[in-house]
């Protein structure tokens, strides 16, 4: 039996596909299917992980709210990306990963029956995260074409209205690559603040911007600072999937609920792990790592590019996948991921829940396999969909 508010969340495909993939223990399938990568984290990162090991310290429930060396570097990353100053005893609080940041923030904001403004397609646990708050999505095309994918920045300020309670942004998005501008800022500003809005801004990829391309931030924006609570978390950026660490910077008045609902909901976030991101997040080298790392990602996006030249596909400006149309090929996406699977040795997701439009597309993730795996992509689709 489904309790009602688990209605209209349904599962993200992902799982499955990468099930089956494990099951299979077949060396030659291609793991297109799910956001793992071989990148590995920050040296100083794994470094500092293993000494947290043997401290008692970081063996703790406390402090409930965060490390107060991770706060400030949260803190201090997310000033120096908006040119705001935030302080990490108030405007802070530390998360298990991103996504359990994102609902935090969700739960603190949306009171049920109010809408979220969010682009399609989008990332179905997104989805599912403002489902699971009581809230109700209010979907924003973004429309691919030649150059990519684009989101009509009056569209999107026109979706919000008096039942916004808030507006779900993230840059690349996943699992399009679409990039957002300050175009995009400038016309939701209004709307945004006439109607006492929030802008949650998943910054989970934000600097995985391709051909040189620079960041954006609502909370650089100067009317919409002040209505902007940022998650950001390590998993994508740094690499550190597994150790669970991320962040939720903003307004000092939201952030006492939002830090309520964290104790309320997980409790606290990986012990162990947070001096590692805190590190990483202060090393030196951070930004030149970052660039190396998204520089690796989009060589690997060329290649599949490259290969599948003459199908369907979107091309990203950014972010760990790209999409393929598979009704410009005459199946579904369901269709399409099967045949990947059995006749080429793919495991790629179709894109079932992930928005209004998502049905019509299969994702392809180029964060885990390396060019040389990549060279006989053409002749696995072909086998498989041609």
């Amino acid at each position: 039996m489904t309790v009602s508010r688990l209605a209209y969340i349904p599962g993200i495909g992902v799982d499955e596909i990468g099930d089956a993939a494990d099951a299979s223990g077949n060396p030659d399938l291609l793991r297109l299917e799910n956001l793992d990568t071989d990148v590995p984290p920050p040296t100083v990162a794994r470094e500092i992980t293993h000494a947290a090991v043997e401290d008692d310290d970081a063996n703790s429930y406390l402090p409930f709210q965060g490390h107060r060396g991770l706060r400030e570097a949260a803190a201090d990353h997310v000033g120096a990306m908006t040119g705001c100053r935030y302080d990490p005893g108030t405007q802070c609080v530390s998360v298990a990963g991103g996504l359990n940041g994102i609902l935090n923030v969700l739960l603190a904001t949306v009171e049920p029956g109010r809408e979220v403004v969010i682009c399609d397609p989008i990332y179905a646990g997104l989805v599912n995260r403002i489902r699971l708050a009581g809230g109700i999505p209010r979907h924003v095309r973004c429309v691919p074409g030649e150059r990519g994918w684009a989101t009509d920045p009056d569209e999107l300020a026109a979706a919000i209205g008096p039942r916004t309670a808030a507006v779900l942004l993230m840059s690349p998005a996943m699992p399009t690559g679409a990039v957002l501008s300050g175009e995009h800022f400038d016309a939701i500003a209004g709307p945004v603040n006439r109607h006492g809005a929030w802008v949650i801004w998943d910054a989970a990829m934000e600097r995985l911007v391709f051909a040189g391309g620079r960041p954006v931030h609502p909370a650089a924006h100067p009317g919409l600072a002040s209505r902007t609570i940022t998650v950001g978390s390590a998993s994508k950026e740094l690499r550190m999937i597994g150790w669970r660490v991320g962040w939720v910077v903003g307004p000092q008045p939201i952030m006492g609920d939002i830090g309520l609902v964290g104790m309320t909901n997980v409790v606290c976030q990986v012990g162990i792990a947070q001096q590692a991101v805190a590190a990483a997040l202060h090393h030196p080298d951070a930004a030149d790592d970052v660039v190396a790392a998204t520089r690796l990602w989009e060589q690997r996006c060329d290649v599949i590019l490259d290969q599948l030249a003459g199908y369907p596909y979107v091309r990203p400006d950014g972010g760990w996948s790209l999409l393929i149309d598979c009704a410009g090929i005459g199946m579904t996406a369901a269709q399409a991921s099967e045949r990947l699977f059995i006749r080429a040795e793919i495991a790629a997701t179709p894109m079932t829940g992930w928005g209004p439009s998502g049905e019509r597309y299969v994702r392809l993730v180029f964060a885990n396999e390396p060019v040389e795996r990549l060279g006989d992509l053409r002749t696995r689709f072909d086998a498989a969909l041609a």
